[in-house]
């Protein structure tokens, strides 16, 4: 898929066909687009732990305040950063777009959530304390056939959004 139309039907999806598991291949594919992903002076502040037993994925959702659809994900990757960065949360989004991007160049459909509650994570999940957990991503075949180039984003105009040399002037 071109880059472009990638970004422009990407849709968040949150509920997943149960039936249509992601291959291991398309799995190392989202992997290996966030390692790849820039950082902040190449620091790479992101660790990934991958989440595919239905037992965890249970978990996961219960360490959530707004991810409890993550149960019905094929799997899902919890983003650790290293604080000590400075633009460690920048480096998160971007590398978590980047796994978006290249699971839905595959059809895979993924919606993240930050409502994290990191305490029960860390014991679940044995997260070390020069990590924190800042963003889980929930992966899966779309439950309902979607299309992004057919259904109208919900977004702000270019007029309302952009602004040259300083801010209102357009």
């Amino acid at each position: 898929m071109d880059a472009y139309d990638c970004i422009v039907t990407k849709l968040e999806v949150r509920e997943f066909n149960d039936q249509n598991g992601v291959s291991s291949e398309i799995r190392l594919k989202i992997l290996e687009s966030a390692r790849l992903t820039g950082s902040s002076l190449n620091t790479q502040p992101w660790r990934f732990i991958v989440i595919q037993n239905k037992d965890n994925l249970k978990k996961l959702s219960e360490d959530s305040t707004s991810g409890k659809w993550i149960y019905g994900a094929n799997f899902a990757i919890i983003i650790l950063t290293n604080p000590y960065f400075r633009f460690h949360l920048i480096d998160a989004g971007k590398v978590v777009q980047n796994m978006q991007l290249a699971a839905w160049n595959y059809g895979v459909g993924s919606a993240l959530f930050t409502g994290l509650d990191e305490e029960l994570l860390r014991k679940d999940f044995s997260i070390p304390i020069d990590y924190k957990p800042v963003i889980v991503v929930g992966f899966g075949y779309p439950k309902k056939k979607i299309n992004g180039k057919t259904k109208k984003k919900n977004r702000l105009t270019m007029h309302e959004l952009v602004s040259f040399e300083e801010y209102g002037k357009s």
